[in-house]
């Protein structure tokens, strides 16, 4: 029988609210529930400055649902909401404890220098992650992303993709796969295969045209148990397929994730440059490496004359890379058949591998893995040594 809403706010009406007042049900903190496919995901609202503290709250909650008959897995987050007029959720207040007697003070130990990995948890058997980004949406990044990774495979690699699109997954259309992941123990997920990739999307697990109205924290415990909670295996690289913007998921992805890099996906004119520079500094002021531009829908070649087109302008991603000091990893055109073989589950790499926009994307791969060698290198050459004598 498909578990019910019903049946999921029954079983927590027993998990206690914060500081063993009432249950979290009656107290009101628990958001719309959603049920797709058997994994069920809602948050529970407490006060932001006590998030941390009741963690274990959120885990009993998780613990309470995943023991439900016919729940395979479950994704339970904590949010902060106020309410109007400026006052928070109708959380219990502490109660009042005596003050731990306070022990003497001690000398700071010295701390490691920063890096832009450094306490980021990396994912077992995964070598490098990189994100590819763009500033808006309608630059081509998904197609971009997926011919990218599949570049990568092409030059040798083992190559996952990871699509972080949550609101708008793009994935299983165009690598053409169907059909719901399986679990290894009723735990793990093992992603799903094509043209070589490993693939993992909230688009295996939700039908198509289902809309995913979900808060920033749900889409942080979603994104976090796809990247975290899949069997990936050993991996040279991941490609994470970055949402448009600056939101939720990229801050997600750059602060809790060592990211090898990230690749930034532009058309050349100066409206897209604008949000491609906003992505440019979101990676910079968290730490992680720049890797290089593409320019997409770079120019247009008129099939019956060959005569070029430079419809949205032309070298303004190289020219944004020059200025900041950025690799410009190449310009792929505004061809047809890009788009018609990406909308057909075939992407051009794969469908037409000996093509010209076959080679500008496995070019681009390579200066992406050598972009990703290069960051690694100096990565390792800016750790200091410790030298006995």
């Amino acid at each position: 029988m498909p578990v019910s809403k019903e049946t999921v706010i029954e079983r927590l009406k027993t998990v206690n609210g914060p500081d063993f007042t009432g249950n979290i049900v009656d107290l009101g903190l628990v958001s719309e529930i959603f049920i797709a496919d058997s994994k069920v995901f809602f948050s529970i609202t407490v006060p932001a400055a006590r998030a941390q503290e009741l963690e274990p709250l959120r885990a009993a909650a998780e613990r309470t649902v995943k023991a439900i008959p016919g729940v395979t897995n479950a994704v339970v987050a904590l949010t902060a909401e106020k309410k109007g007029g400026g006052m928070e959720a109708p959380v219990p207040p502490r109660p009042a404890q005596r003050p731990a007697p306070q022990a003497a003070p001690q000398r700071s130990a010295p701390q490691a220098p920063a890096s832009h990995s450094h306490g980021k948890r990396g994912v077992p058997g995964i070598d490098a992650i990189i994100a590819v980004a763009s500033g808006k949406g309608g630059v081509g990044k998904s197609t971009t992303a997926v011919n990218l990774a599949l570049g990568l495979a092409a030059n040798g690699l083992k190559v996952g993709v990871l699509d972080a699109d949550i609101y708008g997954p793009s994935m299983p259309r165009l690598l053409n796969i169907h059909g719901r992941p399986q679990t290894v123990d009723g735990k793990i997920l093992r992603p799903m295969q094509n043209y070589g990739l490993k693939v993992m999307s909230m688009g295996f697990l939700v039908d198509e045209e289902t809309p995913m109205i979900w808060r920033g924290p749900m889409v942080m415990s979603a994104l976090t148990q796809m990247l975290r909670e899949v069997e990936w295996g050993a991996l040279d690289i991941l490609v994470v397929d970055m949402p448009p913007g600056t939101g939720d998921a990229q801050l997600t992805m750059a602060q809790q994730v060592p990211l090898a890099g990230a690749v930034i996906v532009s058309t050349p004119q100066d409206l897209a440059l604008i949000d491609a520079r906003k992505g440019l500094n979101m990676f910079k002021k968290v730490d992680v490496p720049l890797l290089g531009i593409v320019e997409n829908m770079s120019y247009f070649l008129a099939p019956d004359t060959g005569k070029r087109y430079d419809i949205f302008g032309h070298g303004g991603a190289r020219r944004e890379a020059e200025r900041l000091g950025v690799t410009f990893l190449g310009e792929v055109p505004l061809e047809m058949g890009i788009r018609e073989s990406s909308d057909a589950g075939a992407p051009v790499v794969v469908s037409k591998p000996d093509g010209a926009e076959a080679k500008i994307y496995r070019d681009i791969a390579s200066r992406v893995w050598e972009r990703v060698q290069e960051e690694r290198g100096a990565a390792e050459a800016a750790v200091p040594s410790i030298v006995f004598e």
